[in-house]
């Protein structure tokens, strides 16, 4: 048995990565972002690669390969990405503040709330909650604002 040297020893790259021409890799940037963000496919929790592909007429190798090289993560991270942007408005607004944090979960494409609180933790740093908590604006009290107004109107 041939002894190896751990530094001999190069992972291998993607053979498909290089397949795809840099021309093709530009279009299907292009078309994939058409897609995801445009269309916001990223909101279909089974919107998976292998769909995109067959969508752009292409094959999942290289859609894989195009979202690694251009955008510098996995497809599955690409479309989460995007997802958690999406609840990022969502729990700081406050038309959206009756909906639970599963309801936005659903809303913006997560099949379930551990996959969307693992995936916005890992973006954001904090959970979910946390962020709505910090996000959402603060209201008066209904007997303060009373107040405030009925100072005002003495002083007229």
């Amino acid at each position: 048995m041939a002894k190896y040297n751990i530094t001999e020893i190069k992972p291998k790259a993607a053979l498909y990565r290089s397949l795809v021409s840099p021309d093709l890799m530009d279009q299907l940037k292009d078309q994939i972002l058409e897609k995801i963000l445009i269309e916001k496919k990223y909101k279909e929790r089974d919107y998976s690669a292998k769909k995109l592909a067959d969508e752009l007429g292409t094959n999942s190798r290289y859609i894989s390969a195009v979202v690694n090289v251009k955008f510098h993560m996995n497809y599955t991270s690409f479309v989460n990405k995007y997802r958690v942007e999406e609840a990022m408005t969502l729990l700081a607004d406050k038309r959206y503040k009756d909906l639970t944090i599963e309801e936005i979960s659903d809303l913006v494409g997560f099949s379930n709330r551990q996959s969307f609180y693992a995936s916005f933790f890992r973006i954001l740093g904090i959970t979910p909650r946390d962020y709505r908590v910090a996000h959402t604006p603060k209201e008066k009290p209904a007997k303060k604002a009373a107040k405030k107004t009925a100072k005002k109107t003495a002083k007229k």
